[in-house]
Order: structure tokens, then sequence, then C-alpha cells
């Protein structure tokens, strides 16, 4: 004997069983959907965490995008270019080799250097210092440094790494000078070069 039900209850039955099987069909797309956009909030949260973290660390800025030996990073058309002398403005190549330093390709970095027009200039000249010092050429190193500072006193970034290649030497008078001159032209401590450099001094024990 087959139960009979009222209508109103088979009707609601119905209507459950088409939205349970509904449901077993959207959910999978849900999830992919859910499962792509918290993946890029995720990245987009790293991102900000490490920008973050960037700057408490009082991390220096740079476009750390570097490409394969013998080639330069174009910002513009986001391409890597054979390297060569003109392939890109004199700013763009000496912001370039800064970011092969920090990569630790300190000869890539003084190669693109090397391909200025004009390769006088304070921030050229600290950036060859840079890679030229952390090849172990700290003497050479200096010798740029000091020829930066003739050209902008007022450079705080080249005072730092004029007071830790002095600071290599065990020249901690010469490096502490730089350090007051840091806080000179930063207007206080609270300044990344000075921290920087402070932190160096206090690795050797000097400050």
């Amino acid at each position: 004997m087959t139960a009979s039900f009222p209508s109103s209850r088979r009707a609601s039955t119905l209507f459950c069983g088409i939205l349970v099987i509904g449901l077993g069909f959207a959910a999978p797309a849900a999830f992919a959907a859910g499962g792509d956009e918290g993946g890029a909030t995720g990245a987009n949260a790293g991102a900000s965490g490490a920008a973050g973290a960037e700057k408490k660390a009082g991390m220096k800025k740079t476009d750390l995008t570097t490409c394969a030996p013998g080639q330069v990073w174009d910002k513009k058309t986001h391409k890597c270019l054979e390297r060569h002398s003109g392939v890109l403005p004199d700013s763009e190549l000496t912001e370039y080799a800064y970011s092969l330093a920090k990569a630790d390709r300190y000869q890539e970095a003084i190669d693109v250097l090397d391909l200025l027009e004009n390769s006088n200039t304070p921030r050229a000249l600290n950036y060859r210092g840079y890679a030229t010092r952390k090849l172990g050429r700290t003497d050479e190193g200096i010798g740029y440094y000091l020829k930066s500072v003739a050209l902008d006193p007022a450079y705080p970034q080249v005072r730092e790494y004029l007071g830790e290649a002095y600071v290599i030497q065990g020249k901690f008078d010469l490096a502490k000078d730089q350090l007051a001159t840091i806080e000179k032209l930063c207007g206080s401590k609270d300044c990344e070069y000075y921290e920087d450099l402070a932190g160096a001094l206090k690795t050797a024990h000097a400050l």
C-alpha cells in the first residue's frame, strides 16, 4: 500500500530535493571561485605584510627585478633587453645596477655602470663604490664614495656606505663622523641610514 502525503508535504519534499541537487552542482564551482579569490587575497596580504616588514626594518627601496647576465630590465615594457650602451637612460641603468648589487651580482652591477654616458654622478659613484667594496676592494670603494660625497655632500646613503667601509678598516672615528653627519642630514637618529651605520658600529663593538 503506497503511503500518501498531503499535497503541501509533497511539494515541500520536492523543493528540498531540488535544492540539495542544485547545491551539489554549485558547491564545486563556488569552492573553486573561492579558492582563486582566497589565493589572490593571500598573495596580496603576503605582499602587504612583506612591504610592512620591509618598512619596519628600514630596508632600502629598489627595484629588485633582475635579468640574466648580459641583459637589463626595462620597467616600462616589463621586459629584459639585451645590454648595450644607450639601451636605457642613464638614470634607469644606474638604478638597475644597484638592483644587481643588492642581489649580490656585484661585477655585473659594475659592468652596467660602465655603460653610462655620464658615470660621474653621486648615485652612480655611490653604487660603484658599494659593488666594489662588496668585492673586497674597500680602498677603491672608498675612493668612489668620496667622489660621490664631493658632488653631493647632503646624500645620506653614501655617508652610510662610506661609514661602513671605515668600519671594515677599523677606522671607527671616521665612521662616527659619518654617523653624526647622517643625523644632521636626517634631522634625527630615526633614519634608516643612521640606524644601519650605527648597527655596523655596534656589531664591531665600537659604539
